[in-house]
């Protein structure tokens, strides 16, 4: 896939067109199904089944996948996609070419007993080996040496994008959650917002934001605008982008655990209509029922056991708009979470990363 542009080597990439700035996708980002769990809106699950869209997975890799451990931990692949069309295009910007991309991805590793996770942020342009995929309308796609890591969703769907992360870790992907632009949005205002502290100011035109340095309550739309903005602050990297992103996550999480005491029947039920409506699941998770009870074995994971970090990576010298795995350092974290085991803090210890680290709290 060519570059777009050719910055002298070991140089920070630029930013990106607001074409390209695209929604954050975490673990919770689902945060509306998962207050269902443990809120007894019983039979009301069932009259939201039909919101949910899924991709049935297990068909589409069959039997060539990694070894399926059942050791009480889990893993999920979570997606954003950065489609332009319908309401996404007003919120993303850019032209409906009628295709999306997989801007954001994370894999959240959830520990036996449920009461901790670590989380690996995959930047987009990472440069990955991209296995043969068929996409859904039946047509195969030749595998590639190197391709940037969000082609594989653009190629092949999520089925592909799944292959590639199994590919890539070793590590069978257990569930797949993918939300949109819109949906997100609606769904933090119907939160009622999240609060963050942020420590500098942050300006970006192209994702309209606007905070000065101090504590805020984010509506939907300055939420999106935080986790898209590139050269708002920082250096204006996509791995500067990753660390904004994974500290508004765990505002996120302690957002949606304060929900949990909401008594209002209908509030709870338009956050679950908003919800099912956003997300995008694997099959085993097609049902509100199923979805809720995923969900409900979240809920004791606070955002202080939440180990988050970006998949060790190096600018490529060739061309500084891609970042390269670190092989090794890459290998010892998919190991730890193969393992059920912490993530070493020598694994990411040197490792390329942006500069707007702390920036939001």
């Amino acid at each position: 896939m060519p570059a777009e542009s050719t910055p002298k080597s070991g140089h920070r990439r630029k930013p990106r067109s607001a074409r390209h700035k695209a929604l954050v996708i975490a673990a919770w980002s689902a945060a509306g199904v998962f207050v269902l769990g443990g809120t007894g809106l019983g039979y009301v699950y069932f009259n939201l089944n039909d919101n949910i869209k899924s991709v049935d997975i297990d068909q589409a890799l069959g039997t060539d996948r990694p070894l399926d451990v059942d050791n009480g931990s889990q893993d999920i692949l979570v997606l954003g996609s950065d489609t332009r069309s319908g309401t996404n295009k007003d919120l993303g910007g850019g032209t409906d070419d009628g295709s999306a991309r997989s801007d954001t991805a994370m894999v959240v590793h959830v520990y036996e007993g449920h009461k901790k996770a670590s989380v690996v942020s995959i930047p987009r342009d990472t440069l990955v080996p991209r296995p043969a995929c068929t996409d859904s309308e039946g047509v195969e796609h030749d595998a590639a040496s190197l391709a940037m890591f969000n082609s594989a969703y653009s190629t092949g769907g999520a089925a592909c994008a799944v292959k590639t992360v199994e590919s890539m870790t070793g590590i069978r992907m257990d569930h797949y959650v993918e939300v949109d632009f819109s949906g997100f949005q609606k769904l933090i205002d119907e939160l009622g917002g999240v609060e963050v502290t942020t420590t500098k100011d942050i300006s970006d035109k192209e994702s309209h934001l606007d905070l000065k340095a101090g504590t805020h309550r984010l509506t939907g739309e300055q939420s999106l605008g935080l986790v898209r903005t590139r050269h708002g602050v920082g250096d204006g990297s996509d791995l500067g982008r990753i660390q904004l992103q994974q500290a508004f996550i765990k505002a996120l999480v302690e957002q949606v655990k304060s929900v949990g005491v909401l008594t209002s029947p209908k509030k709870l039920y338009d956050l679950a209509d908003t919800a099912t409506k956003t997300v995008t699941t694997d099959s085993d998770l097609a049902s509100v029922k199923d979805l809720a009870s995923f969900a409900n074995g979240l809920k004791g994971i606070s955002s202080s056991k939440m180990n988050m970090v970006t998949l060790p990576v190096q600018y490529d010298p060739a061309d500084g708009n891609r970042v390269l795995v670190e092989e090794d350092k890459a290998a010892a974290v998919w190991n730890a979470l193969k393992n059920d085991r912490a993530i070493p803090k020598s694994a990411t210890e040197g490792t390329a990363s942006g500069d707007a680290k702390g920036v939001v709290q």
